[in-house]
């Protein structure tokens, strides 16, 4: 069973960066493949933040600049670094060294990567906390989120964005509460084929495939929406409940429930499987799309800015995608310090 309790440690603040240049999704999807209309009220996502320009760590060091300038940090302090995408910048070296020196953080600072999804933040928490509860180390950054991994013109559902999550130990706090999950025989419902050591680059890489309807070449992602779709909503409820069980919590413990923000229908079919409230379970896909594993950071910072700053709140979030893998965590804040949305 895959139940962590990690103690004495707790998250102070968020931040998250994201392309000023705005894609409608009625301007953007004009063709005989998707009625605009349609595709809103099925995903919730009537726009989302686009630029070719930024990668994922380009965003990540824009969020972590501002957070570590907000909560007036030392560099020399944190030396715990974890960054989460699937989008890295080059296959090798590790971003996440790059990132320590853009950043200017010590050379003694541990910095790591992480290549998940759409449950990369629930588990990126999970090694930050972990490095962090024995208090040898006192302050870390988790770096998560996803840009230029998906074609524009295929993948309507997704933004780009990059955040910041600020970790410190705190001697006494109640910390965070996980349940873990992995079944690898779905890994290829949502998959990239080619680009890694099974199936190098090649000439065929770059050709053409009908793909459900899209033409698509094998370094672009591709998803089989039924597979996920079923995989999500029955997953993500009983990991929650799972979870809660485990630990002797119930829902109504909890200010907020914070789901990845996988679509409209998948996340209220969810809400609605946990008798959850709509006040209970904000939703930043409106506005951002489905911004991958950067979605439930991303949701608090957008959607509970002015709600929880000055208040103890606690929270329960599930992070459900691509491995297939997914992950719940349960945490409180006292006075959690949110960024302004960071634009470039």
């Amino acid at each position: 069973m895959a139940f962590f309790e990690i103690k004495n440690v707790r998250i102070i603040g968020i931040a998250s960066c994201m392309p000023k240049h705005v894609c409608y999704t009625k301007d953007s999807l004009v063709n005989d493949k998707y009625n605009a209309d349609e595709f809103i009220r099925s995903t919730g996502i009537e726009s989302r933040r686009l630029d070719e320009s930024y990668t994922t760590s380009d965003l990540c060091v824009h969020a972590a600049e501002k957070l570590i300038s907000d909560l007036k940090w030392d560099k020399s302090e944190i030396n715990v670094l974890i960054f989460v995408t699937q989008g890295p910048d080059y296959l090798c070296p590790s971003t996440a060294c790059i990132i320590q020196d853009r950043l200017k953080l010590s050379k003694e600072c541990y910095a790591s990567e992480l290549p998940l999804g759409c449950s990369g933040w629930v588990y990126g928490l999970s090694y930050a906390a972990s490095m962090l509860s024995r208090g040898t180390v006192k302050k870390g950054l988790l770096l998560v989120g996803d840009a230029r991994l998906f074609q524009k013109t295929t993948d309507p559902l997704v933004g780009f964005a990059g955040t910041a999550t600020a970790i410190e130990y705190s001697e006494g706090a109640t910390g965070f509460q996980f349940h873990f999950g992995t079944d690898g025989s779905g890994y290829d419902a949502i998959i990239i084929p080619d680009g890694g050591t099974r199936n190098q680059v090649s000439q065929s890489s770059f050709e053409l495939e009908d793909v459900d309807g899209k033409k698509m070449n094998r370094l672009e992602s591709r998803m089989n929406g039924m597979d996920v779709f079923s995989f999500a909503i029955s997953t993500a409820p009983k990991s929650i409940k799972k979870a809660m069980t485990y630990f002797n919590r119930n829902l109504s413990d909890f200010d907020y429930c914070i789901l990845h923000q996988a679509n409209i229908q998948i996340d209220e079919i969810i809400r609605k499987k946990l008798n959850l409230t709509a006040d209970k379970v904000p939703y930043s896909l409106k506005e951002f799309g489905n911004t991958s594993s950067a979605s439930i950071p991303v949701t608090i910072s957008t959607q509970l800015k002015g709600k929880v700053e000055n208040k103890h709140t606690e929270f329960i979030c599930c992070g459900f995608g691509i491995g297939l893998s997914w992950g719940t965590v349960m945490f409180s804040t006292d006075n959690l310090f949110i960024s302004d949305l960071v634009e470039v």
